[in-house]
């Protein structure tokens, strides 16, 4: 099972990563805190202080188009806010 889908890049997560050394991330739906921590410590080398973790439900869309309403549904997923230890900092944007 593949913990860490992707990290969330957004202005908000991004000033929370430098005042108050937070990151965001997309995880897999049955992942635990425990697994969410060593899989970040594995992955890139900080230590973690603290995870919390948010589920959300898929909702169902609808919008008009020209054809009609088209109605969708959008998945579930589950985000993690990890924070790290003072000092330590992830740099997504190395391997770019």
């Amino acid at each position: 099972m593949q913990i860490l889908i992707k990290p969330i890049i957004t202005e908000k997560m991004t000033s929370q990563a430098e005042k108050l050394n937070r990151y965001g991330f997309v995880v897999e739906q049955k992942a635990n805190k425990i697994q969410i921590k060593q899989a970040i410590e594995k992955t890139y080398g900080v230590t973690v202080k603290s995870v919390n973790t948010q589920q959300y439900v898929g909702k169902v869309k609808t919008r008009n188009t020209t054809r009609g309403v088209a109605t969708g549904r959008v998945n579930r997923n589950k985000k993690a806010i990890v924070t790290l230890k003072a000092g330590e900092t992830i740099d997504f944007y190395a391997s770019i």
